[in-house]
């Protein structure tokens, strides 16, 4: 597989974004929600590097199940939905890809009463956004290609690289 962005790249860029992110909530408390499972290696890295008073909360949000490569009807695990009234919360995934699953977990977690909901995203995908989310931390802007590693998956595979790698098609799927 070609690899898209280093091990080494993603420890740095991790590093700079928290930084970034501990001065913004510097002296307020945050909950950090993750969207599994895609955001487990990165809220892991992140998280380590924030000295603040935080919270980490996960929720199950999927549009891509099985060997796909296109997303599918948005699925949320409601039995993990957690409480944010009042909290300033920062919703952390993998990938902005249409921007259809942010999207509605922004809408659903200021209903549920968050006192603010910013957005942490480790990688932006070009050209395919069909919702105007737009994250306030973003790792990498990355070409629109089917990509995995460091927390992201095909079918439940690569999730454990510590690169981020484009998947090689076969007979244009991959």
């Amino acid at each position: 597989m070609e690899i898209l962005i280093s091990a080494e790249r993603i420890q740095q860029r991790v590093g700079e974004l928290a930084r970034q992110i501990a001065a913004d909530y510097h002296g307020r408390p945050v909950t950090i929600v993750g969207v599994l499972t895609g955001c487990l290696m990165f809220l892991a890295d992140l998280v380590r590097h924030l000295d603040l008073a935080l919270r980490i909360d996960l929720i199950q949000a999927s549009s891509y199940r099985g060997a796909v490569t296109t997303p599918g009807a948005l699925r949320i695990q409601p039995e993990l939905v957690p409480d944010v009234a009042g909290r300033d919360v920062l919703l952390l995934d993998d990938i902005l890809d249409t921007g259809q699953t942010l999207a509605y977990l922004v809408k659903h977690l200021e209903g549920l009463g968050a006192a603010s909901v910013k957005v942490a995203v480790l990688l932006r995908k070009t050209g395919r956004q069909q919702l105007p989310v737009q994250p306030d931390y973003c790792g990498f802007d990355i070409p629109d290609a089917f990509v995995v590693g460091y927390g992201l998956d095909f079918n439940d595979e690569y999730r454990h690289l510590p690169h981020i790698a484009v998947l090689p098609t076969q007979g244009g799927v991959p």
